[in-house]
Protein backbone atom coordinates (compact mmCIF):
# COMPACT_ATOMS: atom_id res chain seq x y z
CA UNK A 1 0.00 0.00 0.00
CA UNK A 2 0.79 3.48 -0.33
CA UNK A 3 2.09 6.57 2.35
CA UNK A 4 -0.35 9.18 2.55
CA UNK A 5 1.96 11.88 0.54
CA UNK A 6 4.64 9.60 -1.48
CA UNK A 7 6.40 7.82 -3.34
CA UNK A 8 5.66 3.75 -4.00
CA UNK A 9 5.67 2.03 -1.04
CA UNK A 10 9.64 0.85 -0.73
CA UNK A 11 9.79 -2.86 -1.16
CA UNK A 12 12.02 -4.95 0.81
CA UNK A 13 14.69 -5.38 -2.32
CA UNK A 14 15.49 -3.78 -5.91
CA UNK A 15 13.93 -7.35 -6.86
CA UNK A 16 10.84 -6.98 -5.45
CA UNK A 17 10.71 -3.39 -6.38
CA UNK A 18 11.39 -4.04 -9.93
CA UNK A 19 8.53 -6.50 -9.73
CA UNK A 20 6.34 -4.50 -7.88
CA UNK A 21 6.38 -1.48 -10.22
CA UNK A 22 6.42 -3.65 -13.03
CA UNK A 23 3.20 -5.44 -12.10
CA UNK A 24 1.56 -1.92 -11.15
CA UNK A 25 2.23 -0.61 -14.92
CA UNK A 26 0.63 -3.92 -16.17
CA UNK A 27 -2.19 -3.76 -13.85
CA UNK A 28 -2.79 0.08 -14.96
CA UNK A 29 -2.64 -0.90 -18.65
CA UNK A 30 -5.16 -3.68 -18.65
CA UNK A 31 -8.81 -2.74 -18.99
CA UNK A 32 -11.45 -4.23 -16.11
CA UNK A 33 -12.00 -8.16 -16.44
CA UNK A 34 -15.46 -8.69 -16.88
CA UNK A 35 -17.34 -11.23 -14.13
CA UNK A 36 -19.87 -14.06 -15.34
CA UNK A 37 -23.60 -14.20 -15.37
CA UNK A 38 -24.62 -10.50 -15.56
CA UNK A 39 -23.26 -9.59 -11.90
CA UNK A 40 -22.65 -5.59 -11.46
CA UNK A 41 -18.80 -4.71 -12.40
CA UNK A 42 -17.31 -1.70 -11.12
CA UNK A 43 -14.01 -0.91 -10.69
CA UNK A 44 -11.63 -0.13 -7.77
CA UNK A 45 -8.78 2.59 -8.18
CA UNK A 46 -5.92 2.45 -5.54
CA UNK A 47 -2.08 3.05 -5.00
CA UNK A 48 -0.14 0.45 -5.91
CA UNK A 49 0.34 -2.53 -2.44
CA UNK A 50 3.29 -4.57 -2.68
CA UNK A 51 2.34 -6.76 0.58
CA UNK A 52 -1.27 -8.25 -1.74
CA UNK A 53 -2.96 -7.53 0.79
CA UNK A 54 -5.42 -5.13 -1.12
CA UNK A 55 -5.86 -7.59 -3.75
CA UNK A 56 -6.82 -10.63 -1.37
CA UNK A 57 -9.30 -8.41 0.12
CA UNK A 58 -10.85 -7.65 -3.36
CA UNK A 59 -10.91 -11.21 -4.26
CA UNK A 60 -12.58 -12.00 -0.98
CA UNK A 61 -14.92 -9.95 -1.55
CA UNK A 62 -15.80 -10.89 -4.68
CA UNK A 63 -16.14 -14.63 -3.57
CA UNK A 64 -18.46 -13.74 -0.94
CA UNK A 65 -20.31 -11.77 -4.04
CA UNK A 66 -20.35 -14.04 -6.68
CA UNK A 67 -22.86 -13.38 -9.44
CA UNK A 68 -23.65 -9.88 -7.70
CA UNK A 69 -21.06 -7.86 -7.91
CA UNK A 70 -17.65 -7.80 -9.33
CA UNK A 71 -15.02 -5.92 -8.59
CA UNK A 72 -11.47 -5.21 -10.17
CA UNK A 73 -8.91 -3.69 -8.70
CA UNK A 74 -6.47 -1.03 -10.64
CA UNK A 75 -3.43 0.04 -9.28
CA UNK A 76 -2.65 3.57 -9.99
CA UNK A 77 0.72 5.45 -10.72
CA UNK A 78 3.71 4.87 -8.20
CA UNK A 79 3.46 8.35 -6.30
CA UNK A 80 0.48 9.91 -4.97
CA UNK A 81 1.22 13.37 -6.60
CA UNK A 82 1.12 11.17 -10.27
CA UNK A 83 -1.99 9.17 -8.50
CA UNK A 84 -4.02 12.43 -8.28
CA UNK A 85 -2.99 13.95 -12.16
CA UNK A 86 -4.34 10.65 -13.04
CA UNK A 87 -7.91 10.84 -11.04
CA UNK A 88 -7.85 14.14 -11.94
CA UNK A 89 -7.75 13.85 -15.97
CA UNK A 90 -10.46 10.84 -15.84
CA UNK A 91 -12.67 12.17 -13.43
CA UNK A 92 -12.78 15.56 -15.25
CA UNK A 93 -14.32 13.46 -18.08
CA UNK A 94 -17.45 11.86 -16.02
CA UNK A 95 -16.90 8.68 -18.11
CA UNK A 96 -17.43 7.01 -14.90
CA UNK A 97 -14.71 4.52 -16.06
CA UNK A 98 -13.48 3.67 -11.87
CA UNK A 99 -16.45 3.74 -9.31
CA UNK A 100 -14.45 3.34 -6.14
CA UNK A 101 -11.65 5.64 -5.56
CA UNK A 102 -9.20 5.49 -2.58
CA UNK A 103 -8.57 9.46 -1.98
CA UNK A 104 -5.49 10.75 -0.12
CA UNK A 105 -7.04 12.99 2.65
CA UNK A 106 -5.54 16.03 0.99
CA UNK A 107 -7.95 15.68 -2.18
CA UNK A 108 -11.39 15.30 -0.66
CA UNK A 109 -12.06 19.42 -0.47
CA UNK A 110 -10.55 19.53 -4.71
CA UNK A 111 -12.93 16.45 -5.66
CA UNK A 112 -16.14 17.13 -3.64
CA UNK A 113 -16.19 21.10 -5.08
CA UNK A 114 -15.79 19.96 -8.91
CA UNK A 115 -18.82 17.65 -7.62
CA UNK A 116 -16.74 14.49 -8.57
CA UNK A 117 -17.36 12.30 -5.96
CA UNK A 118 -20.52 11.37 -4.40
CA UNK A 119 -21.89 12.95 -1.28
CA UNK A 120 -22.60 9.97 1.01
CA UNK A 121 -24.02 11.81 4.00
CA UNK A 122 -26.80 10.36 3.91
CA UNK A 123 -25.62 6.51 3.33
CA UNK A 124 -22.65 7.54 6.29
CA UNK A 125 -25.48 8.01 8.77
CA UNK A 126 -27.95 5.37 7.88
CA UNK A 127 -25.10 2.83 8.28
CA UNK A 128 -22.18 4.21 10.56
CA UNK A 129 -21.95 5.57 14.03
CA UNK A 130 -19.47 8.63 13.28
CA UNK A 131 -17.91 7.80 16.75
CA UNK A 132 -16.91 4.36 16.07
CA UNK A 133 -14.29 6.46 14.12
CA UNK A 134 -11.08 7.96 14.62
CA UNK A 135 -12.43 12.08 14.73
CA UNK A 136 -9.08 13.02 12.61
CA UNK A 137 -9.51 10.56 9.76
CA UNK A 138 -12.81 10.97 9.44
CA UNK A 139 -12.81 15.07 9.37
CA UNK A 140 -10.30 14.41 6.64
CA UNK A 141 -13.13 13.24 4.40
CA UNK A 142 -15.33 16.00 5.14
CA UNK A 143 -16.08 19.10 3.05
CA UNK A 144 -18.37 22.02 3.96
CA UNK A 145 -19.96 19.77 6.83
CA UNK A 146 -21.26 16.81 4.62
CA UNK A 147 -19.26 13.44 4.25
CA UNK A 148 -17.85 13.13 1.17
CA UNK A 149 -15.75 9.52 1.53
CA UNK A 150 -15.43 6.86 4.44
CA UNK A 151 -11.89 6.24 5.61
CA UNK A 152 -9.97 3.32 4.66
CA UNK A 153 -6.85 3.93 6.86
CA UNK A 154 -4.93 6.61 8.53
CA UNK A 155 -1.76 7.58 8.44
CA UNK A 156 0.55 10.22 11.19
CA UNK A 157 4.17 10.52 10.83
CA UNK A 158 6.77 8.68 13.04
CA UNK A 159 10.72 8.34 13.87
CA UNK A 160 11.93 4.86 13.34
CA UNK A 161 15.52 4.41 14.92
CA UNK A 162 18.19 1.78 15.46
CA UNK A 163 17.91 0.66 18.92
CA UNK A 164 20.59 -2.04 18.63
CA UNK A 165 22.85 0.54 17.13
CA UNK A 166 21.60 3.72 19.66
CA UNK A 167 22.54 0.51 22.80
CA UNK A 168 26.20 0.18 21.56
CA UNK A 169 26.49 4.17 22.07
CA UNK A 170 25.17 3.78 25.22
CA UNK A 171 21.69 5.08 24.30
CA UNK A 172 18.73 3.74 26.16
CA UNK A 173 15.76 5.48 24.13
CA UNK A 174 14.99 7.35 21.53
CA UNK A 175 15.09 11.23 21.35
CA UNK A 176 12.40 13.49 22.18
CA UNK A 177 14.02 16.90 20.62
CA UNK A 178 15.39 17.74 17.26
CA UNK A 179 18.91 19.01 19.23
CA UNK A 180 19.35 15.20 21.04
CA UNK A 181 18.16 13.52 17.79
CA UNK A 182 21.61 15.50 16.14
CA UNK A 183 23.63 14.51 19.97
CA UNK A 184 22.76 10.87 19.37
CA UNK A 185 23.30 10.71 15.93
CA UNK A 186 26.67 11.75 15.83
CA UNK A 187 28.02 9.95 19.04
CA UNK A 188 26.29 6.79 17.08
CA UNK A 189 27.98 7.77 13.57
CA UNK A 190 31.45 8.39 15.27
CA UNK A 191 31.05 4.69 17.51
CA UNK A 192 29.78 2.86 14.51
CA UNK A 193 30.54 4.10 11.16
CA UNK A 194 27.18 4.39 10.42
CA UNK A 195 26.92 6.84 7.21
CA UNK A 196 24.19 8.82 8.42
CA UNK A 197 22.28 10.26 11.59
CA UNK A 198 18.73 11.13 10.09
CA UNK A 199 17.02 10.68 6.74
CA UNK A 200 13.91 11.95 5.88
CA UNK A 201 11.90 13.34 2.53
CA UNK A 202 13.08 16.70 1.47
CA UNK A 203 12.25 16.10 -2.19
CA UNK A 204 9.80 18.66 -4.27
CA UNK A 205 6.64 16.68 -3.88
CA UNK A 206 4.13 16.22 -1.25
CA UNK A 207 5.92 14.47 1.06
CA UNK A 208 8.01 17.25 1.15
CA UNK A 209 5.66 19.36 2.20
CA UNK A 210 4.59 16.84 5.16
CA UNK A 211 7.93 17.09 6.18
CA UNK A 212 7.77 20.67 6.26
CA UNK A 213 4.70 21.31 7.74
CA UNK A 214 6.19 18.65 11.20
CA UNK A 215 9.31 20.73 11.60
CA UNK A 216 7.27 24.26 11.44
CA UNK A 217 4.51 22.47 14.21
CA UNK A 218 6.90 21.24 16.33
CA UNK A 219 8.51 24.96 16.67
CA UNK A 220 5.36 26.09 17.74
CA UNK A 221 4.59 27.59 14.13
CA UNK A 222 1.30 26.88 12.11
CA UNK A 223 0.50 27.29 8.18
CA UNK A 224 -3.27 28.42 8.01
CA UNK A 225 -6.04 28.78 10.15
CA UNK A 226 -9.68 27.54 9.08
CA UNK A 227 -13.06 28.80 9.09
CA UNK A 228 -15.88 26.97 9.75
CA UNK A 229 -18.59 27.07 7.88
CA UNK A 230 -21.82 25.70 8.64
CA UNK A 231 -24.19 23.97 6.22
CA UNK A 232 -26.81 22.20 8.34
CA UNK A 233 -24.80 19.18 8.47
CA UNK A 234 -24.02 18.02 12.00
CA UNK A 235 -20.77 16.63 11.49
CA UNK A 236 -18.41 19.35 13.36
CA UNK A 237 -14.59 20.60 11.71
CA UNK A 238 -12.32 23.31 10.09
CA UNK A 239 -14.30 22.78 6.40
CA UNK A 240 -11.69 24.98 4.28
CA UNK A 241 -8.24 27.49 4.73
CA UNK A 242 -8.43 31.26 5.58
CA UNK A 243 -5.98 33.05 7.78
CA UNK A 244 -2.05 32.48 6.47
CA UNK A 245 0.25 32.42 9.25
CA UNK A 246 3.35 30.74 8.10
CA UNK A 247 5.34 33.91 7.99
CA UNK A 248 6.13 33.66 11.96
CA UNK A 249 9.14 33.32 13.88
CA UNK A 250 8.42 30.46 15.03
CA UNK A 251 7.98 28.79 11.40
CA UNK A 252 10.95 30.12 10.61
CA UNK A 253 12.41 28.25 13.47
CA UNK A 254 11.45 25.39 12.44
CA UNK A 255 12.78 25.55 8.84
CA UNK A 256 15.96 26.39 10.34
CA UNK A 257 15.98 23.36 12.09
CA UNK A 258 15.79 20.97 9.14
CA UNK A 259 18.11 23.20 7.77
CA UNK A 260 20.74 22.66 10.24
CA UNK A 261 20.94 18.58 9.71
CA UNK A 262 21.35 19.13 6.87
CA UNK A 263 24.39 21.75 7.01
CA UNK A 264 25.96 20.06 10.38
CA UNK A 265 26.31 16.44 8.81
CA UNK A 266 23.50 15.00 10.56
CA UNK A 267 21.28 14.46 7.29
CA UNK A 268 23.12 13.65 3.92
CA UNK A 269 22.49 16.55 1.40
CA UNK A 270 21.31 13.95 -1.04
CA UNK A 271 18.35 14.53 1.44
CA UNK A 272 16.85 17.18 -0.46
CA UNK A 273 15.95 14.79 -2.90
CA UNK A 274 15.14 11.85 -1.27
CA UNK A 275 11.19 10.40 -0.88
CA UNK A 276 9.73 7.69 0.77
CA UNK A 277 11.93 4.82 -1.30
CA UNK A 278 15.63 6.68 -1.27
CA UNK A 279 14.57 7.38 2.92
CA UNK A 280 13.47 3.70 3.58
CA UNK A 281 16.76 2.01 1.60
CA UNK A 282 19.27 3.77 3.59
CA UNK A 283 17.94 2.75 6.70
CA UNK A 284 16.91 -0.61 5.56
CA UNK A 285 20.64 -0.90 3.97
CA UNK A 286 22.28 0.19 7.75
CA UNK A 287 23.11 3.10 6.62
CA UNK A 288 21.13 5.52 8.57
CA UNK A 289 20.28 5.78 12.48
CA UNK A 290 17.28 7.75 12.18
CA UNK A 291 14.52 7.47 9.86
CA UNK A 292 11.25 9.72 9.60
CA UNK A 293 8.44 8.00 7.53
CA UNK A 294 4.88 6.13 7.79
CA UNK A 295 3.52 3.67 9.62
CA UNK A 296 3.60 1.33 6.87
CA UNK A 297 7.74 1.19 7.44
CA UNK A 298 6.95 -1.37 10.77
CA UNK A 299 6.01 -4.14 8.65
CA UNK A 300 8.26 -3.63 5.97
CA UNK A 301 11.24 -3.78 8.59
CA UNK A 302 9.56 -6.99 10.18
CA UNK A 303 9.43 -8.70 6.22
CA UNK A 304 12.94 -7.50 5.33
CA UNK A 305 14.22 -9.51 8.28
CA UNK A 306 14.53 -6.87 11.71
CA UNK A 307 13.84 -8.09 14.49
CA UNK A 308 12.47 -5.68 17.52
CA UNK A 309 15.66 -5.72 19.52
CA UNK A 310 17.29 -3.95 16.10
CA UNK A 311 14.71 -1.33 15.82
CA UNK A 312 11.91 0.40 17.47
CA UNK A 313 9.51 3.86 16.63
CA UNK A 314 8.78 6.91 18.52
CA UNK A 315 6.51 10.07 18.28
CA UNK A 316 8.78 12.45 16.16
CA UNK A 317 11.22 14.87 18.31
CA UNK A 318 9.95 18.69 19.39
CA UNK A 319 12.09 21.56 19.02
CA UNK A 320 12.71 22.21 22.78
CA UNK A 321 12.62 20.18 25.68
CA UNK A 322 8.98 19.41 27.30
CA UNK A 323 7.66 21.20 23.98
CA UNK A 324 4.97 19.28 21.93
CA UNK A 325 6.17 16.85 18.63
CA UNK A 326 4.01 17.45 15.58
CA UNK A 327 2.80 14.42 13.49
CA UNK A 328 1.20 15.14 10.27
CA UNK A 329 -1.99 13.53 9.60
CA UNK A 330 -1.96 11.12 6.15
CA UNK A 331 -4.11 8.36 5.18
CA UNK A 332 -6.76 7.58 2.53
CA UNK A 333 -10.37 7.49 2.12
CA UNK A 334 -12.74 5.62 -0.14
CA UNK A 335 -14.87 7.93 -2.61
CA UNK A 336 -17.55 6.49 -5.08
CA UNK A 337 -17.15 8.24 -9.03
CA UNK A 338 -20.47 10.73 -9.42
CA UNK A 339 -20.38 9.94 -12.43
CA UNK A 340 -20.77 5.51 -12.22
CA UNK A 341 -24.26 4.46 -12.50
CA UNK A 342 -26.83 3.67 -9.49
CA UNK A 343 -26.08 0.44 -9.25
CA UNK A 344 -22.26 0.84 -9.98
CA UNK A 345 -22.43 3.17 -7.12
CA UNK A 346 -24.62 0.72 -4.60
CA UNK A 347 -21.70 -2.01 -5.46
CA UNK A 348 -19.14 0.53 -4.31
CA UNK A 349 -20.43 1.64 -1.44
CA UNK A 350 -20.96 -2.35 -0.40
CA UNK A 351 -17.26 -2.73 -1.06
CA UNK A 352 -16.89 0.22 1.34
CA UNK A 353 -18.92 -1.26 3.80
CA UNK A 354 -17.18 -4.24 3.54
CA UNK A 355 -13.36 -2.56 3.30
CA UNK A 356 -14.15 -0.72 6.98
CA UNK A 357 -15.69 -3.69 8.69
CA UNK A 358 -13.28 -4.51 12.05
CA UNK A 359 -12.02 -7.95 10.70
CA UNK A 360 -10.59 -6.08 7.12
CA UNK A 361 -9.60 -3.15 9.62
CA UNK A 362 -7.65 -6.00 11.42
CA UNK A 363 -6.27 -7.82 8.56
CA UNK A 364 -4.94 -4.74 6.98
CA UNK A 365 -3.18 -4.38 10.48
CA UNK A 366 -1.72 -7.11 10.25
CA UNK A 367 -0.67 -7.53 6.66
CA UNK A 368 0.30 -4.35 5.68
CA UNK A 369 1.02 -2.89 9.05
CA UNK A 370 -1.40 -0.02 8.41
CA UNK A 371 -3.29 1.76 11.13
CA UNK A 372 -7.20 1.60 11.50
CA UNK A 373 -9.47 3.98 11.18
CA UNK A 374 -12.20 2.14 14.09
CA UNK A 375 -11.55 3.76 17.76
CA UNK A 376 -12.34 0.41 19.36
CA UNK A 377 -9.65 -1.50 17.37
CA UNK A 378 -6.82 0.69 19.59
CA UNK A 379 -8.30 -1.21 22.77
CA UNK A 380 -8.15 -5.00 20.94
CA UNK A 381 -4.94 -6.62 23.25
CA UNK A 382 -4.93 -9.12 21.18
CA UNK A 383 -3.97 -6.82 17.55
CA UNK A 384 -1.66 -4.51 19.96
CA UNK A 385 0.36 -7.46 20.76
CA UNK A 386 0.43 -8.63 16.97
CA UNK A 387 1.12 -5.33 15.44
CA UNK A 388 2.70 -2.60 18.33
CA UNK A 389 2.23 0.10 16.00
CA UNK A 390 -1.09 0.17 16.84
CA UNK A 391 -0.37 1.18 20.67
CA UNK A 392 1.97 4.35 18.99
CA UNK A 393 -0.68 5.38 16.57
CA UNK A 394 -3.06 5.79 19.12
CA UNK A 395 -0.68 7.90 21.10
CA UNK A 396 0.08 10.17 18.37
CA UNK A 397 -3.18 9.91 16.59
CA UNK A 398 -4.71 11.43 20.46
CA UNK A 399 -1.96 14.17 21.13
CA UNK A 400 0.10 15.09 18.34
CA UNK A 401 -1.80 14.84 14.80
CA UNK A 402 -2.07 17.98 12.76
CA UNK A 403 -3.66 18.51 9.63
CA UNK A 404 -2.13 20.22 6.18
CA UNK A 405 -4.74 22.68 5.05
CA UNK A 406 -7.93 21.95 3.71
CA UNK A 407 -8.99 23.38 0.64
CA UNK A 408 -9.96 22.93 -3.01
CA UNK A 409 -6.61 24.12 -4.02
CA UNK A 410 -4.53 22.28 -1.90
CA UNK A 411 -2.46 21.24 -4.78
CA UNK A 412 -1.35 25.09 -5.76
CA UNK A 413 -0.53 25.74 -1.79
CA UNK A 414 1.53 22.37 -1.85
CA UNK A 415 3.54 22.78 -4.26
CA UNK A 416 5.14 26.34 -2.70
CA UNK A 417 5.39 24.85 0.38
CA UNK A 418 7.22 21.76 -0.82
CA UNK A 419 9.72 24.49 -3.48
CA UNK A 420 10.68 26.57 -0.36
CA UNK A 421 11.52 23.32 2.19
CA UNK A 422 14.01 22.47 -0.90
CA UNK A 423 15.29 25.40 -1.44
CA UNK A 424 16.31 25.75 2.67
CA UNK A 425 17.31 22.02 2.63
CA UNK A 426 20.03 23.20 -0.02
CA UNK A 427 20.63 26.64 1.82
CA UNK A 428 19.15 28.59 -0.65
CA UNK A 429 16.95 30.30 1.59
CA UNK A 430 17.21 30.56 5.22
CA UNK A 431 14.10 29.71 6.95
CA UNK A 432 13.14 33.29 7.59
CA UNK A 433 13.34 33.81 3.84
CA UNK A 434 11.65 31.22 3.14
CA UNK A 435 8.12 32.08 5.23
CA UNK A 436 8.14 35.69 3.98
CA UNK A 437 7.91 34.30 0.23
CA UNK A 438 5.57 31.41 1.59
CA UNK A 439 3.47 34.02 3.50
CA UNK A 440 3.55 35.85 0.30
CA UNK A 441 2.27 33.08 -1.67
CA UNK A 442 -0.26 31.94 0.28
CA UNK A 443 -1.92 34.49 0.67
CA UNK A 444 -1.80 35.15 -2.91
CA UNK A 445 -3.28 31.61 -3.39
CA UNK A 446 -6.57 32.40 -1.01
CA UNK A 447 -6.95 36.04 -2.51
CA UNK A 448 -7.72 34.52 -5.68
CA UNK A 449 -9.53 31.70 -5.23
CA UNK A 450 -12.24 33.63 -2.16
Amino acid sequence: MRPSCGALMPGLSPVLLAAALGFATTSMLAGPLHAKGGATEIVFASGSDDTGTVQRLVDAFNESNRGAIHVTWRQMGPESDAHRRQLVKELSSRAGGIDLIASDVIWTAEFAKKRWVEDLSRRFYDAYDRDSFLAPALGSATYRLRIRGVPWYTDAGLLFYRKDKLAQSGFAAPPTTWAELARMARKVMKDTGTRYGFVFQGAEYEGGTANAAEYIWSAGGELMTGRLTVTGAVLPGVTETDSVLVGSDAAARGLDIARKLVAEKVSPVAVASYREREAFDAFVAGDAVFLRSWPYVYAALRLAGFTPDQFGVAPLPAASAGGRSASCLGGWNLMINASSSKSERDAAWKLIRYLTAPAQQKRQAREAGLLPILRDLYEDPDLIKEVPMIGLGKQVLTSRLHARPISPFYSEMSARIARAFNQTLKGKLTGAEAVRILDKELRAIVRRNR
